[in-house]
């Protein structure tokens, strides 16, 4: 098998998996997947890599990630400058009033927060591994989760008990348009 065909096959079993992780973290479903399509970029930049990788999937989030929180230090910065707050709306086709609600309540968490919340109860990844790809302790993380979750649940109106999720499991997905 080449490397390109490793990457789309790759790019087929992760793109939508990884926009949903990525999702949380960047707030706009738009940013996420450019995030995640800048890391397939990056990935097909040197194909040789992809084989060589471990866990190329985990590669990709680490480079989206990364490249969400440059965006965002860059959105911050311009806000600043020109002095007036984003007040976009979510429109996610789809997704249920819930989700809606609960990603406008991400929204709101500093991104310290949402991003430990996304990575561990959305991606699935475990507390050390968060710690990792956030370059923070372990301590840092579960604080930032138990945080966050009880901010959730002040605006969500649940206690934060409730906001304890099992481990959202996302399918692979298949389109014609993301190959």
């Amino acid at each position: 098998m080449s490397h390109r065909e490793l990457i789309r096959d790759l790019y087929v079993a992760s793109y939508q998996r990884l926009v949903l992780q990525l999702y949380p973290v960047t707030g706009e479903l738009g940013d996420a997947q450019d995030v995640v399509q800048e890391a397939f970029v990056k990935l097909l930049a040197s194909p040789t890599q992809a084989s060589a990788l471990d866990n190329p999937e985990a590669w990709l989030r680490t480079v989206a990630v990364n490249l969400a929180r440059t965006r965002r230090r860059r959105r911050n910065s311009m806000r600043r400058l020109i002095g007036r707050a984003d007040a976009r709306t979510m429109d996610v086709p789809g997704a249920s009033p819930d989700h809606v609600a609960l990603m406008t309540a991400m929204r709101t968490l500093p991104s310290g927060q949402r991003d430990a919340i996304a990575l561990h109860y959305l991606a699935d990844l475990p507390i050390t591994e968060v710690a990792d790809l956030l370059k923070v302790s372990v301590g840092t993380v579960k604080s930032r989760l138990s945080r966050g979750r009880t901010a959730l649940a002040q605006l969500l109106g649940e206690t934060a008990e409730d906001l304890k999720p099992e481990p959202v499991r996302v399918s692979t997905w298949r389109s014609a348009d993301h190959v």
